[in-house]
């Protein structure tokens, strides 16, 4: 993630001169599957710092991704915030308003809790990451790791005790036992163990 700062600065001309003669812009995430509909989308705080410790920024967070997504006609079908990252399970209808949706979202968080903490120019957030949902059994393996992450990176002991997740949504709409079928249907595995 943070190998481009310990590179030379002949390897880092090179490296972009090598994405832009590939059509990608010069230091952000090429996105090449646009055509899906649904993502998991992931965006980390800079260097994993934990700015999200605070349940308010947290819930502030969540409140203000809802209101920016389904004002652009991105559903949010299941969520979690941590301390240090979050994961969306989206349907996407127009992925080219993603960098500006999180841009937006991203901007106005920094901005905000820089001037709460009296600190100028600090650099909250990293990027985010997409990847395409290829079929119902990775959306609902998704589901489950989205709703397990709490407990993942040790957090919470069950995914129930963690509030800043879709997990509730789910159990009051559908209940615990389709959450447990879906569970054992659909298990994780190594899913994320690579990258989260």
């Amino acid at each position: 993630m943070y190998e481009y700062r310990q590179l030379t600065s002949e390897q880092k001309a090179e490296l972009v001169a090598q994405r832009l003669a590939r059509g990608f812009p010069p230091h952000s995430p090429p996105h090449p599957v646009r055509l899906q509909t649904f993502y998991l989308l992931t965006a980390a705080c800079y260097e994993h710092q934990h700015h999200l410790s605070q349940k308010s920024r947290r819930q502030q967070l969540l409140n203000l991704i809802f209101e920016k997504f389904i004002t652009e006609g991105l559903e949010i079908r299941a969520w979690v915030i941590l301390t240090n990252h979050y994961h969306l399970l989206v349907y996407v209808p127009n992925f080219d308003r993603l960098g500006k949706l999180f841009s937006l979202i991203h901007g106005s968080t920094s901005r905000q809790w820089n001037l709460q903490d009296n600190i100028t120019g600090r650099k909250i957030w990293y990027s985010y990451s997409d990847r395409a949902i290829r079929s119902q059994r990775h959306y609902y393996t998704t589901l489950n790791y989205i709703h397990y992450n709490p407990v993942k990176h040790g957090y919470a002991k069950s995914p129930y005790d963690w509030s800043e997740s879709s997990v509730h949504w789910y159990l009051a709409t559908y209940d615990r036992q389709w959450l447990r079928d879906t569970w054992v249907q659909y298990p994780l595995r190594d899913y994320g163990k690579k990258w989260d």
